[in-house]
């Protein structure tokens, strides 16, 4: 989920908390069954499905295992998850709406178990989609991998913000860079934030036993944004698509060590 930082926990002079290796093999626990819950919402997005019909899904998932959704009731959401479609770039809330052939919806969110918090995010196909919407998909997803594999130590956030730019020129699509990632472990939003716009040696130097969220999104369409009137989905001011793909993420001296997979 993205957001602003709140800061939180054991924390060096910077304020980045530095996690030990029981703590990651914690949020680790918290990202598998995050995993697992988005490969099984995937396979229940299709054509008539509605977003709180996913949503339902998401909450009682979480229950049977012992989690619980990290963002309900967070500043007063009132959700399992966010739904955004198409053109809701995120912090979509879910509605009674039915999926159609030809949407895509990015369903994201915040798994804690055990007082440990895992995000995750992902962009999914509803039917078959305009090529276009594939496009941008494989681009937003290409853009979440190429900052991942920037993530190890000694490298800055912004090193990760450049290669996410340079996905996004390479295909000529829009980054909104009002939202980005963030630390995560027992708060949902910590130190640092990952921004999807940077210049590269900018920001926070990535040391070993970091934790943090990569969650870039692309759109098709001008990036520009406004909040709906429900004080929550975040949408595109002339419409198009948005794509976003995130991953909690461990920096460590063998290279990115992904949580959530």
């Amino acid at each position: 989920m993205t957001g602003k930082r709140e800061e939180n926990g054991r924390k060096p002079s910077d304020g980045v908390p530095i996690r030990s290796l029981e703590e990651i093999a914690a949020i680790e626990r918290a990202g598998k069954l995050a995993g697992q819950l988005r490969r099984e919402l995937g396979r229940r997005v299709r054509p008539g499905v509605t977003p709180l019909e996913l949503n339902r899904y998401a909450e009682q998932y979480m229950k049977l295992k012992g989690a619980k959704p990290a963002q309900k009731g967070y500043h007063g959401y009132p959700y399992a998850i966010c739904a955004a479609v198409n053109d809701c770039v995120c912090h979509g809330l879910p509605d009674g709406r039915a999926l159609k052939e030809g949407d895509i919806v990015t369903l994201d969110f915040v798994v804690e178990l055990n007082g440990w918090m895992a995000d995750t995010a992902w962009t999914f196909a509803v039917g078959e989609v305009s090529e276009d919407a594939k496009r941008l998909r494989a681009a937003a997803f290409r853009a979440m991998s190429r900052g991942i594999a920037e993530a190890v130590p000694g490298k800055r956030t912004g090193d990760i913000a450049e290669v996410i730019c340079a996905v996004a020129d390479e295909g000529g699509y829009g980054i909104v860079s009002e939202f980005g990632g963030h630390g995560i472990g027992r708060e949902m939003h910590e130190l640092p934030e990952v921004p999807s716009i940077a210049m590269a040696g900018t920001g926070v130097t990535l040391r070993e036993g970091m934790v943090l969220t990569i969650e870039p999104i692309l759109t098709f369409g001008d990036p520009d944004i406004y909040i709906a009137k429900d004080g929550w989905s975040v949408m595109m001011t002339e419409g198009g698509l948005a794509a976003q793909f995130e991953h909690t993420i461990a920096i460590t001296t063998e290279g990115p060590r992904i949580l959530t997979l």
